[in-house]
């Protein structure tokens, strides 16, 4: 059966709440529908209760809702005729009633993905989404086009958040947990590619003024570095990839590189790191045991390229993840290095021993909380530079209308350092032990509908504060990033 449809009047809008549901629509189109020799039965039964007038053109002419225009539309893609739906869903008018156009959509998602085009359901999926991003049933359409595609990680991500959607059937979320299980043992590969510019009001973390001291002499005093501004243009490239040994064991390698390039290139940072090892993947989570080797270098006071050596590293680490229900997962990083300094080895060698544990714990399908925490202890070979490191963060994260995304992250560190040192403080000449205290918030703000070739851009705005016992060792900074990162 195939139906040739035209409209011949618009919806005459009924003027009732556009916040109601579908069913409570009443808002009315005029279409004609041109029906071929050898409609069925099923057609006629389809269209029996609804306002049917025979033209003497040979033209019929139906009127109807717009839902049920939506509905018929929806009978037919269950019965596969995607042409005759895809008319009445692309030829009737648009509304001004929300339901009655996400369902429109819906559809016309639902008609590409069984027509085998992904890539065509992948952007209304995400143009509904960008709209309403509570809707945990086109997540998790989503979520299936992007396993057809194999894009593991990110259907991984969009059934995540599906299952803890308030609009989904008990049955289908355990079928979600059967999928995010095919989506962990197919994670065989992924990239990653961010870019971006960070203006920095205080590259050099220092806080300026003087320092003074007294003495039988008379007090004497110098000038602190000031703190310097510089912009900087920062680079993330990253990879791995996953060589499948069994259905459960994976041998995994991966690969990153970090720069930051500032127009005083005396600060800026380059970093590679590398690690590869044996991942063991279960139903509820995964483990992955690895090598790991770091190199940093940092600084030029020649070129941009040219950059100074500081440090490198090597060690081993183990990474577990571990999904408790639906809702909540968590993780566990423990990580060993060993590390050696190019310039200031008799000071800094040593070894670094890390606890980073992490809760992530999903409100719906829009919002989610991050805890995040942590356990550092570095040895030096100088004891005033020996510390143990205390973390702890949580993260907010909302996915809004039109497009919008926001994180809010406000973390904080305590560092006790075991070696005294020699400072100033209180105009005298002190040995002490430092003490830190470091406050950080950030807050980023990206939008779906600015995305570029596969990026959207994203707004990160951070203040840091740092206090200590030793006043020269204080400062606070302001950083405002400028990144364009994937969209999943």
């Amino acid at each position: 059966m195939v139906f040739f449809m035209h409209v011949n009047a618009v919806f005459a809008e009924s003027g009732k709440d556009n916040s109601k549901s579908v069913d409570s629509v009443a808002t009315e189109q005029t279409v004609d529908v041109k029906q071929d020799k050898n409609q069925t039965k099923k057609s006629d039964k389809q269209t029996k209760q609804l306002n049917v007038k025979k033209n003497k053109d040979g033209t019929t002419e139906i009127t109807m809702t717009a839902l049920e225009a939506v509905q018929l539309a929806g009978k037919l893609v269950e019965t596969g005729n995607y042409d005759a739906a895809t008319q009445i869903l692309t030829k009737m008018p648009q509304t001004n009633i929300l339901p009655v156009e996400i369902e429109r959509w819906y559809l016309l998602g639902q008609i590409e993905q069984r027509k085998g085009n992904i890539d065509g359901a992948i952007k209304i999926y995400r143009k509904i989404l960008d709209e309403q991003p509570e809707l945990s049933k086109i997540r998790y359409e989503l979520a299936l086009c992007y396993m057809a595609k194999k894009q593991w990680y990110r259907a991984d991500y969009h059934l995540r958040l599906a299952m803890a959607g308030k609009d989904i059937p008990d049955q289908v979320k355990q079928y979600m947990m059967y999928y995010r299980y095919v989506a962990r043992q197919n994670k065989n590969w992924n990239v990653w590619f961010n870019f971006g510019a960070a203006p920095d009001n205080n590259v050099n973390q220092a806080k300026g003024g003087q320092e003074c001291i007294m003495t039988i002499w008379g007090t004497f005093c110098r000038e602190l570095p000031e703190p310097e501004k510089a912009i900087g243009s920062n680079f993330i490239l990253g990879g791995n990839y996953e060589f499948k040994l069994s259905d459960n064991w994976r041998w995994k390698s991966d690969a990153n590189i970090y720069t930051n390039l500032y127009d005083k290139h005396k600060y800026d940072d380059f970093y590679l790191a590398t690690s590869t090892g044996p991942r063991y993947v279960w139903e509820n989570g995964d483990i992955w045991l690895a090598g790991v080797f770091s190199r940093r270098w940092y600084g030029s006071h020649h070129h941009w390229n040219n950059w100074d050596n500081y440090n490198l590293a090597y060690g081993a680490k183990l990474d577990l993840n571990y999904d408790w229900t639906r809702k909540l997962s968590s993780g566990l990083s423990l990580r060993f290095m060993d590390n050696k300094y190019d310039d200031y080895g008799d000071f800094l060698d040593g070894q670094s021993y890390m606890v980073s544990p992490r809760i992530s714990y999903s409100l719906d399908s829009t919002k989610y909380i991050i805890l995040r925490g942590g356990v550092n202890r570095d040895t030096a070979k100088a004891d005033a530079y020996a510390n143990w490191r205390y973390d702890t963060g949580v993260g907010f994260g909302v996915a809004l209308p039109w497009g919008f995304n926001v994180y809010l992250e406000p973390s904080f560190t305590w560092a006790r350092y075991d070696g005294e040192r020699m400072a100033v403080k209180d105009e005298k000449l002190q040995f002490l032990k430092e003490r830190d205290f470091i406050q950080r918030y950030a807050l980023s703000l990206s939008n779906n509908n600015l995305e570029i070739w596969g990026f959207i851009p994203t707004i990160t705005v951070s203040y840091t504060k740092k206090d200590s016992n030793i006043p020269e060792r204080q400062y606070d900074k302001t950083t405002l990033e400028f990144t364009f990162q994937q969209r999943f």
